[in-house]
């Protein structure tokens, strides 16, 4: 069943989402909304069929709509996104999914209560590379995840409205969720940044998120970087997984390579446990090949099928809630100079409840 959707937001990142709903056999392209008429227009071009709307409510009073994705600032998905959830359309948002996490519940509970799907844009999550790397955590080759130590740094863009954190760090955190058996659930967050330049807010930063099994995540964001990193790491019992996004004859990685520790050598001294008990597994390297397959393609497509079906899809809102959980801790660890933030007991029981849903 060919879908109907508009994009509200015709800025960054409107138009890519666009030409994926355009590019879709899944999907009709309605209408682009946007506040500013002649920037909506640029990006219908020359779609006849395609309309343009600078009026939300408007939009919202076609019948012939089926879902909107919305592609506007952070503080305003949730107010947008309750007007098209009351008008019974299914609804996609950019990320985050909200700029609090109390404003994403209500958007949670809003599609809950009415049926309607509720996705969240975590495009990395549809990326071919995240998709193997999930399926190879989920088969149990890396054995017990260990650590994850993730860096995403560049000379980037200084945004007006919120620090490096909750800039670029979505993006690692919402693939760790995306990979992690149970999603992202740490015990706790301590986040330090540093403005050495005088922004106003946090240019260069970094988070520790002890895991439940004795794990620990780490991601490392920057703006002020002359040179581009986006590398993670994932390091298990069996063997370590390297992606290296930047490297497209070899962007994944899996070494069986590792520290292995003897149990039957064990001794309550620390010393001689140590001495006898530790060795160094050196053994192959192999490149998973991957598929060239646009992210946002999958997204979209994905989007429609959760529709179509009936289910929960990959991002779903409860995603977008884990992801809201780390960097609302990471923003009270800031002010509180690095302090360990627990996540809530709360947030913790949504976060499994809510993965165990999507993967039923």
């Amino acid at each position: 069943m060919t879908l109907r959707v508009a994009v509200v937001g015709a800025g960054y990142w409107g138009p890519n989402l666009v030409r994926n709903f355009r590019g879709s056999a899944d999907w009709s392209l309605a209408a682009v909304c946007d506040l500013d008429a002649e920037r909506a227009a640029k990006v219908v071009g020359d779609a006849r069929d395609v309309a343009v709307e600078t009026s939300l409510t408007r939009l919202l009073e076609r019948d012939d709509l089926d879902a909107v994705a919305i592609a506007t600032p952070a503080n305003t998905h949730r107010a947008i996104a309750v007007q098209a959830l009351e008008a019974d359309k299914h609804v996609l948002v950019e990320k985050p999914l909200a700029s609090s996490r109390e404003s994403a519940s209500q958007m949670v509970d809003l599609a809950d209560e009415r049926g309607l799907v509720l996705m969240c844009d975590h495009t990395y999550c549809y990326t071919p590379v995240v998709q193997r790397i999930r399926d190879i955590v989920a088969s149990g080759e890396l054995g017990t995840i260990h650590f994850i130590d993730s860096v995403r740094i560049n000379l980037g863009l200084v945004q007006p409205d919120v620090d490096v954190i909750w800039d670029l760090a979505p993006h690692d955190l919402s693939i760790m969720d995306a990979v992690l058996p149970g999603g992202l659930a740490p015990v706790g967050v301590s986040a330090h940044g540093a403005d050495p330049i005088g922004a106003g807010r946090a240019c260069v930063g970094y988070l520790t998120m002890p895991l439940a099994n004795g794990a620990i995540a780490h991601v490392h964001v920057n703006w002020l970087s002359p040179t581009k990193i986006r590398q993670m790491v994932i390091g298990g019992s069996r063997r370590t997984l390297v992606w290296d996004d930047l490297n497209p004859q070899q962007r994944l990685s899996v070494y069986d390579r590792g520290v292995d520790l003897d149990l039957a050598s064990r001794s309550n001294d620390l010393a001689d446990r140590t001495a006898a008990g530790i060795s160094y597994r050196l053994g192959d390297m192999y490149a998973p090949s991957l598929p060239e397959k646009e992210a946002l393609g999958s997204m979209v497509s994905e989007f429609a099928a959760a529709i179509n079906q009936g289910r929960p899809p990959l991002t779903d809102g409860g995603a977008g809630l884990r992801v809201l959980d780390v960097l609302e801790a990471a923003t009270t660890s800031l002010a509180a100079n690095g302090l360990m933030v627990p996540i809530s007991d709360q947030a913790q029981h949504d976060a499994s409840t809510q993965h165990a849903e999507v993967l039923v």
